[in-house]
């Protein structure tokens, strides 16, 4: 298990590099830089300062070549120095951390949402009797994966904010203003583990030890919820440690759509300004959630089901 551990935190380390080496060449494509972006702005103005912009250029390091700006902002991130926000002087790490409780608060949220939803609907479409009822149940998460987020937030605000008025359309406003956006993040997460987890669970019913459990008069919310979810709940399992990196994604969208102070609408910002220290503050953080929480989840999987061991270089298999 240490070597498992300790392999798959060298496997972190590669991730963390790749993301922010293709984020950093995806951002060095764009035309300008963030210093002339910004300087762009004002230039109907006629306030742009050539001399001064040429010494923000300098004092950022966009003067210098493409592979030295890259190990300069490399060789800082690695010491955990992600440099100044252009747009605003401020320290990356100061500007992410101001924004994190928000984000992570709608996320965490989210999350619990998708998890009682699309764990519900699972069980409920596979545990009705009537087929018509599980088959309109089973069609509930492929119509929540089509729905774009954007349009679902929409729709929330124009029912009920604007017409029923119960909560607010816009902002941080505690636990009230926290309901819409958190419901929209939830949707396209539920959708897919309630997806995963109804294939798992028929899979799992139809096995043997299913069958010797009815045998010994076991009734069907016992096999359900003592046998069968148990082991089904493997593979949604795994699921939720993508959902983690699409949730942090998605924020950007739901922030911008509720007008939400948080990590979301940071990133929005600093794409449009091309504010490089900032988005690779946020990709790197991203990142790290991301490669965090699928390792959690391959711990937790043995737990689960005893079966599972670390065998050689392998990930897991079933004994």
């Amino acid at each position: 298990m240490r070597r498992y551990v300790l392999r798959r935190l060298a496997q972190a380390v590669g991730v963390l590099w790749a993301a922010y080496t293709v984020s950093f060449l995806v951002l060095d494509y764009l035309p300008g830089d963030p210093v002339s972006a910004m300087a762009g702005q004002g230039a109907d103005q006629g306030t742009v300062d050539h001399a001064q912009l040429a010494r923000l250029k300098a004092q950022y390091g966009f003067d210098k070549p493409v592979p030295v700006q890259y190990a300069d902002y490399l060789g800082k991130a690695v010491r955990g120095d992600f440099g100044d926000s252009v747009a605003t002087g401020r320290s990356v790490t100061s500007t992410i951390a101001e924004a994190l409780p928000q984000t992570l608060e709608l996320t965490g949220t989210a999350l619990v949402l998708a998890l009682i939803f699309g764990g519900g609907l699972a069980l409920l479409a596979t545990y009705a009797p009537l087929r018509r009822l599980r088959q309109a149940l089973l069609a509930l998460p492929p119509l929540g994966v089509s729905v774009p987020t954007f349009w679902v937030g929409l729709m929330l605000v124009e029912l009920f904010s604007f017409r029923v008025h119960l909560f607010p359309a816009f902002g941080n406003d505690g636990v009230r203003g926290l309901v819409l956006p958190a419901v929209t993040l939830s949707i396209l997460s539920g959708a897919m583990i309630a997806q995963v987890l109804s294939k798992s669970l028929f899979t799992a019913l139809g096995e043997p030890y299913v069958q010797t459990a009815r045998a010994k008069g076991a009734g069907w919310v016992r096999v359900h919820l003592g046998h069968a979810l148990r082991n089904a709940s493997l593979p949604a399992l795994t699921v939720v440690g993508v959902l983690a990196g699409q949730l942090m994604a998605n924020s950007v969208v739901v922030e911008t759509v509720f007008s939400r102070n948080g990590l979301g609408r940071v990133t929005a910002s600093a794409v449009a300004t091309q504010d490089l220290p900032v988005v690779q503050g946020v990709i790197v953080f991203g990142s790290l959630v991301f490669v965090l929480v699928n390792l959690a989840v391959d711990l937790i999987n043995p737990l689960l089901d005893p079966r599972i061991v670390v065998v050689g270089h392998s990930r897991w298999r079933l004994t």
